[in-house]
């Protein structure tokens, strides 16, 4: 883990965020430049961005709310988003496809998950597409339900995690 850097997003890594996430998700399922840009200007602590050699390779990227509704769409644009807020929503897990397969997405999960422990957040929500049900439920995370949303013409199952208190 020597040559793996955590660090929250700024700005100028917006571009960058766009092209891994565009390059990981299939059509509309990605994130807009504008949405990525929002999340990272209204709450730069939880858009986590891992580095391997000092390249940008993934992030993650989450609000945090009051009342968790999987389905509600202005969430993304982080409506309704409270920094106070208890409970996590994650909105992108995405590793750069030509760094996948060398568990990036289990270092950026567990750093992640001790980021949101440390500041005392209690759950975490994710959306995810049917086959990673079983990779999420390795990171710790319960299947709740298959989501309302239709969020990209895609089927999503809603997970959850309940935080260790800190």
């Amino acid at each position: 883990m020597d040559n793996h850097k955590f660090r929250n997003a700024s700005l100028s890594d917006a571009t960058r965020c766009f092209d891994v996430e565009t390059s990981a998700y299939d059509g509309d399922e990605a994130a807009t430049l504008e949405k990525i840009s929002k999340r990272i200007s209204n709450y730069p602590q939880g858009f986590l961005i891992l580095e391997v050699d000092k390249v940008f390779v993934g992030f993650i990227n989450s609000g945090c709310a009051y009342d968790v509704e999987m389905s509600d769409e202005d969430f993304k644009e982080l409506i309704g988003h409270d920094p106070a807020a208890p409970n996590v929503v994650i909105m992108s897990v995405v590793v750069d496809p030509g760094y996948q397969g060398r568990g990036l997405s289990t270092a950026l999960m567990s750093e992640f998950v001790k980021r949101m422990t440390d500041t005392k957040k209690e759950t975490i929500h994710l959306m995810c597409k049917k086959h990673h049900v079983p990779l999420y439920e390795k990171f710790g995370y319960r299947y709740t339900q298959p989501s309302e949303s239709d969020h990209g013409g895609v089927q999503w199952h809603e997970m959850m995690m309940e935080l260790p208190k800190a």
